[in-house]
């Protein structure tokens, strides 16, 4: 089995970086979404849902029985230590689902399979990827797009900013580097002309 390129692809919260994630699948070059897979492994009979529950208790369910992810958010987004017990529960299942489905492609003959996750550095996932790509943005524009997105007060986006680790280290550790404060297309040259330099597509 040939090796297979893999890029991780990662940023802050509302830096672009589904944007980026879409513009590889254009190229036909697939994408193991992290968050994808642990929304599902957080439903309703997923995996995770049980361990949720037991840790955090009922009160963060919705009417039909599913977790109410803007109740969970506002207890892991103020409470470091409760962020690290969801953190416990959820990464190892997504990491595990994550290499099941790059083996997959493998097996298919892909060349080239790009893991997003949001949180790479922060759970120190280096060793699984070959390249980092970050998507990077200023305080501001993530501010503004956070919740512009997502309807948030000022101090829920800055909670949730602030969970991360800002982009301005995450843009040091980086391999290559999209400046996503610019057009839609400007990101695209971007990512077309770092994919060249890696010998991903074709000058």
């Amino acid at each position: 089995m040939k090796a297979v390129l893999t890029i991780g692809l990662t940023g802050g919260i509302a830096s672009g970086k589904s944007t980026v994630a879409a513009m590889f699948r254009d190229l036909h070059i697939p994408v193991i979404d992290a968050d994808e897979i642990a929304h599902r492994v957080t439903s309703l009979g997923g995996e995770a849902y049980r361990p949720i529950i037991e840790t955090f208790g009922r009160d963060i369910l919705d009417s039909n029985g599913a977790i109410d992810r803007r109740k969970l958010g506002a207890i892991v987004f103020y409470d470091e230590q409760k962020r690290k017990q969801l953190n416990v529960i959820v990464h190892p299942l997504v990491r595990k689902h994550m290499l099941q489905q790059k083996e997959k492609y493998a097996k298919e003959g892909e060349k080239v399979v790009v893991l997003d996750i949001p949180l790479l550095f922060e759970s120190k996932l280096e060793h699984l990827v070959d390249r980092i790509l970050v998507v990077y943005v200023d305080e501001q524009t993530q501010l503004r797009r956070l919740r512009e997105r997502n309807g948030f007060s000022v101090e829920e986006a800055w909670a949730r900013i602030k969970a991360q680790m800002p982009l301005e280290e995450k843009r040091k550790k980086a391999d290559e580097i999209i400046d996503n404060n610019g057009t839609i297309e400007e990101t695209k040259q971007q990512l077309h002309a770092c994919l060249m330099r890696w010998g991903v597509l074709e000058k």
